[in-house]
């Protein structure tokens, strides 16, 4: 029953950090497994090979971890948000991060291994697989962190959102 209870607090951690839960919900909430593997990474790829067997995810079977993708879509396009704004838990877990910037004309969109330029002079590179195609001139974007604490930037004129990471500092070398 312990170890029950820690998982479902872990998989609840999980479910609440994956932003922006608009995203998915404007991409649909009853997908099926096949569908939710698209632009949805996965479970497997949210956690580390040692954390998915530490918990006991490696004795699921394909299908139950397929099942799992699906439902985290689903919770993810319902309900996550509201655990990210009314649990004290999950708040706390997240240290404060917000960049704003502008990425460097000319600006697309992405399409899976995109790098930003921002006009602070730091390159972010994008972490989750997706497309987007952008044709406006507000590059206006906030770069935040999720409650497991992976970067997200999000693209202030559209509300779209991409996972990223830093790659570093034009300036200096460093990472941001």
């Amino acid at each position: 029953m312990k170890q029950t209870n820690a998982l479902l607090r872990v998989l609840c951690l999980l479910l609440a950090a994956l932003v922006p839960p608009a995203t998915w919900a404007a991409e649909g909430a009853k997908e099926t497994a096949a569908d939710a593997k698209k632009d949805f990474p996965g479970i497997e790829q949210l956690m580390t090979a040692e954390e998915f067997a530490r918990i006991g995810l490696d004795k699921l079977t394909t299908e139950q971890v397929q099942a799992l993708n699906a439902w985290l879509v689903r919770y993810t396009a319902g309900e996550a948000y509201v655990v990210q704004t009314t649990s004290e838990e999950v708040r706390a877990a997240v240290p404060e991060f917000r960049l704003e910037a502008r990425i460097v004309q000319p600006f697309t969109g992405w399409s899976g291994q995109t790098l930003f330029r921002l006009d602070n002079g730091q390159v972010w590179r994008q972490r989750i697989k997706g497309r987007y195609m952008f044709s406006g001139e507000d590059t206006r974007v906030v770069i935040s962190r999720n409650v497991l604490g992976f970067y997200v930037m999000t693209l202030v004129s559209t509300g779209r959102a991409i996972g990223v990471e830093p790659v570093r500092k034009e300036s200096s070398g460093s990472k941001p």
